[in-house]
């Protein structure tokens, strides 16, 4: 008996010593590796996630590798990480695609209230850009008023047709009364190329190829109303210095992910998550390291997920409709 009460004793010890060390006990969230499905193939996208999960992973005390899971537009990824168990070893890496627009689309059967968010991640702001040569106009109004006075003369792409950025981009058109001809590219490259050369009178450019090469684009607006996106752009306009109202706020306008898990995961694995990844976005290296490549840190807890969340599928909505206005005064110019 002495000897099974000795052995108890310096267990409880080691225990205690584990949890002073930061270590995990048995039967403690988490006892091994999490996962974090991530929706897209390899970039700048899945670079700042696994910079978020090197970080969790370090406040965890686990690996936290992040998985590629490309397809479908996102929704294989989405798929995926549904299917595996609620115990908060797999994380959604929740893009605005497969969460938010392919819902709306109807190219999904989930909406974003079936999942509990832990943080906010980041987001990615899209832009319009021309060439720096341009002589016709020296600013954004001034195109939209060449545009205005040009029916369908106007070039543009916003890489493949009917993504968020071709959205994103009509909706402004639209509310400027211009209308304009997309010509999609399978490479964002190509359209760039074509932009250099005049091919096209804008085009929408990410900030991964604004930071590879500053100098080749004008960009005349920032297609988002955060004070972090407009730094990213080395302080270019945004929406948010125009004088017309383009109904685009907050995350819908723009790419962006918030971290998410199944809605039956255990709370109190929940309750762990979300402060290992709150901590892990206060960390300065982290949220330097995500400045770097042109993305900005969000800094919403799980509160604000609705609040922010729940508005961008309205948004959307708006946004698909200004695609069928394109389309349609197009045909009516030929």
């Amino acid at each position: 008996m002495k000897l099974i009460k000795s052995i108890r004793t310096a267990a409880a010890a080691l225990a205690v010593l584990a949890v002073a060390a930061g270590g995990t006990v048995a039967g403690e969230f988490p006892e091994r590796t999490i996962e974090l499905i991530h929706p897209w193939g390899p970039g700048n996208a899945m670079s700042v996630s696994q910079i978020i999960a090197k970080a969790m992973g370090d406040e965890l005390g686990v690996d936290m590798p992040v998985i590629s899971t490309p397809g479908a537009a996102g929704t294989k990824g989405q798929i995926t990480a549904m299917s595996r168990p609620a115990d908060g070893y797999t994380i959604f890496d929740g893009y605005v695609a497969p969460l938010v627009l392919q819902p709306v689309l109807g190219n999904a059967d989930w909406v974003y209230s079936d999942f509990k968010p832990l943080h906010a991640a980041v987001s990615n702001a899209f832009s319009i850009g021309g060439r720096t040569e341009e002589t016709r106009w020296s600013s954004f109004e001034e195109m939209m008023a060449y545009g205005k006075a040009h029916p369908g003369e106007l070039r543009y792409s916003s890489g493949s047709r009917n993504n968020l950025p071709h959205m994103v981009i009509a909706k402004v058109l639209q509310s400027y009364g211009v209308v304009a001809q997309n010509i999609p590219y399978s490479q964002d490259g190509n359209a760039v190329k074509d932009l250099k050369s005049g091919v096209l009178d804008f085009s929408f450019i990410n900030v991964g190829n604004y930071i590879q090469d500053k100098k080749a684009f004008n960009i005349m607006l920032v297609l988002s109303e955060l004070p972090g996106a407009k730094a990213s752009y080395d302080g270019a306009p945004s929406i948010a210095d125009l004088d017309i109202d383009l109904g685009l706020s907050g995350l819908a306008p723009m790419g962006w992910t918030w971290w998410i898990v199944n809605k039956d995961t255990p709370d109190d694995v929940i309750g762990r998550l979300r402060t290992a990844m709150t901590a892990a976005m206060k960390r300065p290296e982290v949220r330097s390291a995500i400045e770097k490549v042109g993305f900005v840190p969000l800094d919403w807890d799980h509160t604000k997920y609705d609040e922010i969340v729940g508005p961008v599928a309205d948004q959307l909505g708006a946004m698909g409709n200004a695609l069928k206005w394109e389309e349609e005064e197009l045909k009516k110019l030929n």
